[in-house]
């Protein structure tokens, strides 16, 4: 059965084989999944997938898979648990606030008051 879009007062319906999840997606906001906000889908995403890639690799190179599914599982619980931990703490934008304030200087110092001014003033010094 192929997965349907129906768009029923800004509430987003996907309906599966068996169950039927909605996506809350209002006007102008972002979107929302199970907890999980706008990029934080995407991360969980790219590490699932990278997850499933080392499965194939330590598979592949002959660990058993006794080793390698408690392995895998230890870590894929391990991904949810952070990346829901950082939507919660963060939110949409927070994360990249905080990446962006790492780069603001803590101090300016300046010896002239004059060519500060003009700095702050964006003018050009002498």
């Amino acid at each position: 059965m192929p997965i349907k879009l129906v768009l029923d007062s800004c509430l987003l319906q996907i309906p599966t084989m068996s169950s039927v999840y909605q996506i809350n997606k209002g006007i102008n906001r972002s979107i929302e999944f199970k907890g999980l906000k706008a990029q934080y889908i995407w991360y969980l995403g790219g590490g699932l997938v990278v997850l499933l890639i080392l499965f194939a690799i330590l598979y592949i190179s002959g660990l058993g898979i006794f080793f390698c599914l408690p392995l895998i599982s230890v870590l894929t619980t391990a991904l949810f648990m952070r990346i829901y931990k950082l939507s919660r703490t963060y939110g949409e934008h927070g994360m990249m606030k905080k990446i962006a304030k790492r780069s603001v200087p803590d101090v300016i110092k300046s010896y002239s008051k004059v060519k500060l001014k003009k700095q702050l003033l964006n003018e050009k010094p002498e």
